[in-house]
């Protein structure tokens, strides 16, 4: 609309076109608003910001009105505004908020869309019904990197700084590549990011500089990290957080004894109410081990949110050190508090202490000599790249920057996740083949039965419609990080971080006894026919094939993750910074849907007899629960062309999240595009609660599970086996060595999702779990110097018949508690569970145990984090042989030959160790062969990547919901 004349003016001045008599003001008009309309795109769907600007009289609401140019192209669900579309025509008006644009103002909306093809921008918007200028001319930005001149030594850290501007705009964001991964994006100038602990290698990194309608400009720099060859610098604490008006201290030395003076400056970048004194030091042969004091110090000022900088100490001849500061904001609200400052702390170390690979993939644990469910510490799971997602929505929280929560997903998305090339004939048609599992590794390979039934996968086609794509959009569950096994990717030997597997044999294998496979078999490694035939025997010789095998509970917690995320930005009026994020999550939620079948999508209830048992079809095969896992393969060679998915009958009551479920279903950001999927989720919401119920026992705490097929090939159950929904009671569902509900670990981190629930919703049901769980656990745990919680738990007896119209308790289902210990991460999940639950209810006991806790695990907090001494008697089995008496150690079949990446055979009468030789050579290996010699049991402090992200998020959890203590 065009800036309003005087009424005189406009009753006198007329222009006469066409015979028309037209104001002169509107013939003469500019155009009186402006739109840049700037969108991040992903696949087949895309994230649009739209900032609109009023150029004319001040206005109190608006339309704003444009088309599509390409017909496919559709808004899914936006903010800031209400949007309709009728064809390609899209009209969003303002919410009650902010409808009111003064001269000069402007507003921003934005909304998640879908598209195939191609997405080119609309090219002219109207607001109130006037065109609009349209997007600017769209100059592009400038950007200059810049990169030290070192000498860089491993492990390295390389402060990156970047300066960039916009000639007809501003810049939204600069973001920081190595070789060619993100690791990081700065919204706030100065930009700049720190790469920390670099192995000895060549890098490329970039800086790429995005203005406000998604112009790009990059600049590239290289520079090249050599090994180790003197000393380093070495700062204690390796982060720090400092209270706002206050100060912290960190140590300075140097890892051995310089020749000469070494002088250090110390230089600031990022929060610059962050400073450091004194500007410079020197270490010398004198004082390089006791080193000196560094102090930082943060201003008092009246923002609400506390700041981070990198203090970078560098000097002549030696590789630069970055420290990460933070601000401890006292201001309210908002204010942080004690155990805002514990987290900080805590997350400063997990970020700088080698708990992540040159990849920027997060590590199993620090340690490489470790063996439970992965079978090497630098191997990594979709557990810890869901607990790393969760670890930065927290900080998103606390710091209201999610360019690392982004980051985050952008790392797992490229390297847990597989990507087109890793699983080609995904959208190949294919039936899977039925194959029993059985009770012991020596009962296999397992014969393929092309003759039984199995049914209809009901997804597939969903799935593919929606996304236009036959790939799979779900984690595999196992890397292997630093390429330790040597397999690479598909048999190249080199590519890392590469897709591993190890379980395959049954519910009495255990990580001892596994055969660990590349997840794509080219028959490089392995013998004639790679690893396959070591599982699964076939009529004809195997095809090389690719396949991955999904953890739902991993996917379930990322989505839990996305979710806080969405949350706490939307709470700081930032949700634009994490919706294209979101949008994955929902995705990811869509495929997560395969947890819920039989493996075969054989009919749900009562399934006895792998032929008896009839094939499902469209959904009555799905029991709706998260089972143990979901699975897909297909064909690696070109000439052929098919592909395979499973579901899982198995259903254990710890992989459950039903609050994963509820966001899934009611968070409107968040629910999957597929037509059936929110449906779904809202039955797996209400079937979850149900199980849990189902399997609560007297005491409280929550007993196995269910199967659809007993022993993994329909058997028969023992007679008067409890059901639910038709599904057999087990006591320890999927895993026996050992019993998969004897960890009391299984217990917190999946009440820890009911208390959440219960904190979000209020939900009823939830509550009524939490109020029986609660107490038996306070009763099992004991605080102060001495604290231990539950660790092992017996189960005796089982639930009754499960009747969803009339429940019924469990008064013949029994747990107890047989031995306590300190297990750090549990113990924090632990807590996680009763500060939620305190902080709806009220609960005085919940939250002074919580508080007991969290200070016992503060009270263990070493430089790397939080640890505990642990007594691992289990590497006895490090060179135990396959003993048919007691079915343990590594089975391999009479006459099967083959041999490792590294020429380790493999074979019959060898061991775990046998065929993982490079144990042999790590730093801790000397402490477990005198325990295989006859010592004592060797004690280690891990360091679990999952464990220490729980106890940073205990700590924010406690410090955000009882900021007052």
């Amino acid at each position: 609309m065009a800036r309003r004349r005087r009424t005189a003016m406009l009753a006198a001045a007329t222009l006469a076109v066409g015979g028309v008599a037209l104001p002169a003001g509107a013939a003469q008009a500019a155009p009186a608003c402006d739109v840049v309309y700037a969108t991040n795109d992903w696949g087949t769907g895309f994230t649009a910001n739209v900032t609109i600007k009023n150029l004319g009289d001040a206005i109190n609401s608006w339309t704003l009105k444009w088309t599509f140019p390409n017909s496919s192209q559709k808004v899914v669900q936006g903010w800031s505004a209400k949007y309709s579309q009728t064809g390609s025509e899209v009209t969003a008006t303002n919410e009650s908020y902010n409808g009111s644009l003064g001269t000069g103002a402007s507003t921003t909306i934005g909304f998640n869309g879908s598209y195939s093809g191609s997405n080119p921008k609309p090219t002219a918007f109207t607001l109130n019904g006037v065109t609009c200028n349209g997007t600017p001319a769209n100059q592009p930005p400038t950007v200059s990197l810049g990169v030290p001149t070192g000498p860089f030594e491993a492990p390295a850290d390389v402060p990156l700084t970047a300066s960039a501007s916009d000639p007809d705009g501003t810049i939204s964001k600069v973001e920081f590549y190595r070789n060619g991964l993100l690791v990081n994006t700065d919204t706030t100038a100065p930009y700049g990011y720190t790469l920390e602990d670099l192995p000895a290698g060549s890098y490329t990194v970039q800086a790429k500089a995005y203005d406000n309608a998604n112009g790009i400009a990059v600049d590239e720099k290289a520079f090249t990290v050599t090994a180790a060859s003197g000393p380093k610098l070495v700062a204690t604490p390796s982060a720090v957080s400092v209270n706002e008006g206050g100060t912290a201290t960190f140590n300075l030395k140097l890892s051995a004894a310089p020749t000469a003076n070494v002088p250090v400056t110390l230089a600031r970048t990022g929060d610059a109410d962050i400073t450091v004194t004194p500007a410079s030091v020197t270490l010398t042969p004198a004082n390089w081990n006791t080193g000196v004091t560094v102090t930082v110090a943060a201003a008092q000022d009246a923002d609400t949110v506390g700041g981070t900088a990198t203090i970078t100490a560098s000097g002549t001849g030696i590789a630069p050190l970055a420290v990460t500061a933070t601000e401890i904001d006292d201001d309210a609200p908002g204010g942080d508090n004690a155990y805002i400052k514990r987290f900080l702390d805590q997350y400063g170390k997990i970020k700088n202490s080698g708990y992540f690979s040159a990849e920027g993939v997060p590590y199993h644990s620090i340690e490489t000599l470790i063996v439970e469910a992965p079978d090497h510490g630098h191997e990594t799971t979709s557990e810890a790249f869901s607990f790393w997602l969760w670890l930065e929505a927290q900080y998103g929280r606390v710091t209201q920057n999610w360019a690392p929560f982004n980051n985050s997903w952008t790392v797992m998305e490229k390297y847990i996740i597989p990507s087109h090339a890793d699983q080609a004939t995904a959208g190949a048609a294919g039936t899977p083949q039925y194959a029993a599992e059985w009770p012991l590794p020596n009962q296999y390979p397992s014969q393929l039965q092309p003759n039984i039934p199995v049914g209809a996968d009901p997804l597939r086609s969903e799935l593919q419609s929606t996304y236009g794509t036959g790939d799979i959009y779900g984690m595999h569950w196992l890397l292997d990080v630093d390429n330790t096994y040597g397999y690479g990717r598909c048999g190249d030997g080199t590519t890392r971080p590469a897709y591993i597997n190890t379980f395959q044999r049954g519910t009495q294998e255990s990580v001892w006894e596994t055969v660990p496979q590349p997840s794509c078999d080219t028959f490089k490694h392995g013998g004639q026919y790679g690893y396959l035939d070591l599982f699964v025997k076939e009529a004809n010789a195997p095809a090389k094939q690719w396949k991955y095998t999904n953890a739902p509970d991993a996917d379930a917690r990322a989505v839990q993750a996305a979710y806080w995320a969405l949350t706490w930005a939307k709470a700081q009026g930032k949700q634009a910074d994490v919706a294209a994020t979101v949008a994955k999550a929902a995705k990811m939620g869509d495929y997560l849907r395969y947890a819920m079948f039989d493996k075969y999508f054989k009919k749900i209830g009562n399934c006895v007899g792998a032929s008896a048992c009839p094939a499902g079809t469209g959904k009555d095969s799905a029991h709706y629960l998260m089972s143990w896992y979901y699975a897909w393969g297909g064909a690696y060679e070109a000439n052929q062309n098919w592909s395979w998915r499973i579901g899982s009958s198995h259903n254990h009551f710890g992989y459950q999240n039903p609050f994963a479920a509820w966001a899934l279903t009611n968070v409107a950001e968040l629910k999957p595009q597929s037509p059936t999927a929110v449906a779904d989720w809202q039955k797996s919401l209400d079937r979850q609660l149900e199980f849990y119920a189902w399997l609560q026992s007297a005491e409280g705490g929550i007993a196995g599970g269910a199967t659809n097929s007993w022993d993994g090939n329909y058997g028969t159950p023992p007679a008067g086996t409890a059901t639910f929904y038709g599904m057999f009671y087990d006591v320890d569902p999927v895993y026996n060595d050992p019993p998969s509900n004897q960890w009391f670990g299984m217990q917190a981190w999946s009440m820890q999702r009911i208390a959440e629930l219960y904190l979000e919703t209020g939900n009823a049901k939830a509550k009524a779990l939490l109020d029986k769980w609660v107490p038996w656990a306070i009763a099992n745990t004991t605080v102060g110097a001495n604290w231990s919680i539950p660790s092992d738990m017996k189960w005796t007896g089982q639930p009754t018949n499960w009747n969803p119209a009339s429940p019924q308790p469990n008064t013949n289902l029994h747990v107890e508690v047989t031995v306590k210990g300190q297990d750090v991460g549990v113990a924090a999940a632990y807590a996680r569970t009763l500060i939620a639950y305190a902080a709806k209810s009220g609960n005085a006991a919940a939250k002074t145990t919580a508080k007991g806790l969290l200070d016992a695990l503060y009270a263990a907090s070493d430089a790397k984090g939080v640890s505990m001494p642990e007594k691992r008697g289990d590497y006895k089995r490090f060179d135990d042989v396959y003993n048919a008496a007691d079915g343990q150690g590594l089975y391999i079949p009479p006459g099967w030959t083959g041999k490792m990446p590294n020429g380790d055979a493999i074979a019959a009468g060898k061991s775990f160790l046998d065929i993982r030789s490079f144990y042999k050579n790590d730093p801790d290996w000397p402490k477990v062969q005198a325990y295989l010699n006859g010592g004592a049991e060797p004690t280690f402090n891990y360091h679990r990547f999952w464990a220490q992200a729980d106890v940073a998020m205990a700590y924010a959890d406690y410090g955000n919901l009882f900021p007052n203590g």
